[in-house]
């Protein structure tokens, strides 16, 4: 196991190597970093996930494992409260606290947690992936969001209004949904549209690599110093959450690929989304974009111990 670990490790690696190689000879620029957000989002994530559900479920298997929800659900809220309490103890600047615990107890469960589980767990991970996506996503925003909020000079986020709704109920969550009321349903989709959601979701990996790649190359690390408060965030994502997901699941009777599939999860790298919702409410953008560079390089080297001890 170790060995397929250090190969998916590796197979990934290339990838983001790639990107961040498309960036620095700038035919990757920032107008196609947007184009490659529009297309995982919007078309190759939601028909990977449609896809999956359908081929990896059963009404019966869907039933049964959704009640691991509550693990995610659960681990993610204690992380959030430990958060708090360590920017509060640490004394984070006001001006990026809600950033801070943001980053802390969120992960980057799509860009990131999809491809890895993928690669070291195979298609079967993928609904796994998913329950601790909805779990995560709506952490982020709802909770996550507003403590951002809090940090600038805009009004906090309105919970009630039809653009919130919007975020919550992403494309990728849709695809989601969709799939879970077929299978539901015991409804069959032709052939010709699973093969055109699973080559478009097969786009999802390659391209959130590159995505990730050319937003390492593009940070600029001269506008941020070091802090107590990036080893406070690494420790939050690498250490503090994985650690009280691995208390948790052993109190819930999951399986063994979802126990390991939600452990790889909450050691993921900061979301990719951080740094978009920091600049529109005026929190410390720079330090959200070089909190997602430096934890997603983190990824690479917490990954391989993290399947040594599973």
């Amino acid at each position: 196991m170790s060995f397929a670990a250090d190969q998916s490790i590796l197979s990934i690696m290339i990838m983001i190597m790639i990107g961040y190689f498309l960036a620095y000879r700038k035919l990757l620029d920032e107008k196609a970093i947007k184009l490659i957000t529009i297309i995982v989002i919007n078309i190759s994530l939601p028909m990977m996930m449609l896809n999956t559900i359908m081929n990896n479920f059963t009404k019966q298997k869907l039933i049964d494992d959704s009640s691991g929800l509550v693990v995610p659900f659960l681990t993610i809220g204690i992380c959030f409260v430990i958060g708090k309490i360590v920017a509060k103890l640490a004394k984070v600047k006001i001006s990026r606290r809600g950033l801070f615990v943001s980053m802390f107890f969120n992960s980057n469960t799509i860009f990131m947690g999809l491809p890895v589980n993928l690669e070291l767990f195979g298609e079967k991970s993928v609904p796994y992936v998913l329950l601790y996506y909805i779990a995560n996503t709506t952490f982020f925003w709802t909770l996550g969001v507003y403590e951002i909020t809090k940090d600038g000079n805009k009004s906090t986020i309105n919970f009630f209004s039809i653009d919130f709704i919007k975020k919550i109920l992403s494309p990728p969550l849709m695809g989601f949904l969709v799939g879970m009321v077929l299978v539901l349903l015991n409804i069959k989709l032709p052939s010709f549209i699973m093969n055109t959601s699973k080559n478009l979701g097969n786009l999802t990996t390659p391209l959130s690599m590159f995505f990730i790649g050319a937003s390492i190359y593009y940070v600029n690390l001269k506008l941020v110093k070091f802090s107590l408060d990036i080893v406070l965030v690494l420790i939050g994502r690498f250490a503090i959450s994985p650690v009280i997901v691995i208390l948790v699941v052993n109190l819930f009777p999951i399986p063994d690929l979802m126990r390991s599939v939600f452990i790889i999860q909450s050691a993921m790298p900061v979301m990719a989304n951080t740094a978009i919702i920091a600049k529109a409410y005026e929190s410390d953008y720079n330090f959200a974009s070089l909190m997602i560079a430096i934890s997603t390089i983190g990824t690479l080297l917490v990954i391989p111990i993290l399947m040594a001890v599973l």
